[in-house]
């Protein structure tokens, strides 16, 4: 009979009895995860107080996740695990633009906007800035009419749907490439901000002794039909804090040139992006 007779022994009676699950896929996962969370329970001889803390921990990041905030994303994201899975997911294979996480910020149908129009529909001060980019293929031919999904935080550090004083979608928008690949907007240059730390994942940061702050960036999703969906960020290189992001989302390759113009005191970004072939699949939105 397949009874415990030690500690060591449960872990062969748990993956015993998941040997039924049809989808292989699905077995494999959680055969897997029950190993290595057996395995970390061993190793570290876990006490029923630091168990029950875990699992306070875990209900209270569900319990903090609601209409505007996700502080599931944002525990994968402090841990280091959104971005390990981006990475994997998104090489620089043929050439293609390196990926960074989606955010939990990003929505869905954000207005289509006109060449060089601007997504500051709110006077919120801050620096103008002009952002030129260029989307390319693995051949480094142009792709025209592809779309370029742009959002990013106000000067103050915040996103439209945290700030009472921005209006709905400001600093938002969807543009589409010309015939030479191009695309142009206009806002105001973004600053950095904190996650938020008023849940369990602020609690965990702080008992690390870790900051909150992300550096500033804007988030670029390009799509277009017969390419996958690029998801980034570039961000500004002269921010103090690229390499201590609490989430781990800055490569070298996404840091970019944010330069000033010392004439017209106007912010400049120049970016080229390059897209591969394969499925266009787009991600949930984290918030509505």
């Amino acid at each position: 009979m397949a009874l415990i007779t030690s500690p060591e022994s449960i872990l062969d009676i748990a993956l015993a009895a998941m040997q039924s699950t049809e989808n292989q896929r699905l077995k494999t996962l959680i055969s897997s995860l029950t190993e290595h969370l057996h395995e970390f329970v061993l190793e570290n001889q876990l006490t029923e107080s630091e168990f029950e803390r875990a699992l306070q921990f875990i209900v209270g990041i569900g319990q903090a996740t609601g209409k505007n905030t996700n502080e599931v994303v944002l525990v994968a994201d402090i841990l280091g695990i959104s971005s390990l899975v981006s990475t994997i997911n998104n090489m620089d294979v043929d050439g293609g633009s390196y990926a960074a996480l989606l955010g939990p910020f990003w929505r869905k149908n954000a207005p289509l906007c006109n060449w060089g129009e601007s997504i500051s529909r709110v006077d919120l001060g801050g620096q103008p800035m002009e952002v030129h980019g260029l989307i390319l293929d693995e051949f480094k031919k142009p792709i025209a009419s592809a779309i370029v999904d742009v959002w990013h935080s106000s000067p103050s550090g915040f996103y439209e749907n945290q700030d009472r004083l921005q209006a709905d979608m400001n600093l938002r928008g969807r543009f589409k490439t010309n015939e030479n690949g191009e695309f142009f907007f206009r806002t105001i240059r973004p600053a950095g901000y904190p996650v938020p730390t008023n849940g369990p994942c602020g609690e965990l940061l702080r008992a690390q002794k870790r900051h909150p702050n992300r550096p500033a960036h804007i988030h670029f999703m390009i799509s277009k039909p017969g390419y996958k969906v690029l998801i980034t960020q570039v961000f500004d290189s002269s921010d103090e804090n690229l390499e201590s992001d609490p989430v781990f989302g800055v490569s070298r390759q996404l840091v970019g040139e944010y330069l000033t113009d010392d004439k017209t005191g106007i912010c400049k970004l120049n970016h080229s992006f390059v897209l591969q072939a394969g499925e266009m699949v787009f991600p949930a939105p984290p918030i509505p």
